[in-house]
């Protein structure tokens, strides 16, 4: 379990979730570094258009055109639900 400590509140990242992000997001493997940055300094946060308690944030990833998305649950316990990597970040 790793935890990470956003200017929003402490968000976890439990094993299950990770080997989750890993077995349907493989290519997010290499960029588990960046997830402190993206979190504590999110370029862009996008509410979820399917659950009120889920926000999607998102990083630039260096030497790429592309975003890190790590997608958290709020609430009492706020938790890391995936990530992927995008193109773009969504639209609100």
């Amino acid at each position: 379990m790793q935890r990470f400590s956003p200017p929003f509140g402490p968000i976890t990242l439990t094993n299950e979730r990770k080997a989750h992000i890993f077995a349907f997001h493989p290519d997010v493997r290499r960029y588990l570094r960046y997830f402190a940055p993206v979190l504590a300094r999110p370029e862009m946060i996008i509410p979820s258009a399917h659950d009120s308690a889920v926000v999607i944030c998102y990083g630039a990833l260096p030497k790429t055109r592309k975003y890190l998305a790590v997608v958290v649950k709020t609430g009492s316990k706020p938790f890391i639900l995936t990530a992927y990597v995008a193109k773009r970040p969504k639209k609100l």
